[in-house]
């Protein structure tokens, strides 16, 4: 029998400039989360929704994905609308918010320094992912949010970023009958600059429940 997928440990020492970042945000705010962030939702969902990172006053101050800044907002509401979700979102970790058949985690688990992480703390995050999917029996599609999330869920995969490249809603099929779609990140940056609208962002998903099977 598999063991749970775990992720990595509340003190990972993978990347140097992680460690130092988070070493100094434990200092100045000590209430916060300050550490890699585990994944949202159970290991039965049927999609895995990879983001980029931590963000710092978000999932970092919570302890949840995409809990506490705006892109969380957009996320979680898109969610409910499509039956994906049920619940209060109260972008607290404790608002007793839940997904359905769903799942949520980022490529890099710790807050990088301007929500950047650099190539290095990608792959040294990748392990995580590849197992994290592979602990996923009844995944059917991987949402990747932004161009550094479609590369990272390729290359978990071990396939190439030149056999399928990054386009707003683009439904990959995989190798393995899984399906990667792809969408702008729900960052307020992207929505304020008018790069993705909630319509933009709502049709991903709409694509993505016509893939599924009936709950």
């Amino acid at each position: 029998m598999a063991l749970p997928f775990q992720g990595p440990a509340p003190d990972c020492p993978l990347c140097p400039r992680l460690v130092r970042f988070r070493t100094t945000n434990r200092k100045n705010f000590p209430d916060w989360h300050n550490g890699p962030v585990a994944s949202f939702g159970e290991m039965d969902a049927t999609v895995l929704i990879v983001g980029l990172a931590p963000g710092l006053r978000g999932a970092n101050c919570t302890g949840r994905p995409f809990t506490g800044d705006f892109a969380g907002d957009l996320l979680y509401a898109t969610l409910l609308k499509y039956g994906l979700a049920e619940g209060a979102f109260g972008a607290r970790a404790d608002d007793g918010f839940r997904l359905l058949r769903c799942r949520v985690t980022n490529a890099v688990r710790c807050v990088p320094p301007k929500n950047r992480p650099i190539g290095a703390e990608t792959a040294a995050c990748r392990p995580f992912l590849t197992e994290e999917i592979a602990g996923l029996v009844h995944l059917r599609v991987i949402v990747a949010l932004g161009v550094v999330a479609h590369g990272a869920v390729l290359a978990a995969l071990g396939l190439r970023k030149s056999a399928m490249k990054f386009r707003h809603g683009a439904m990959h099929p995989l190798p393995d009958g899984k399906i990667l779609a792809d969408s702008y990140h729900c960052s307020r940056y992207n929505t304020n600059t008018g790069r993705l609208t909630e319509a933009m962002f709502h049709a991903v998903f709409a694509a993505i429940v016509e893939n599924l099977p009936p709950p």
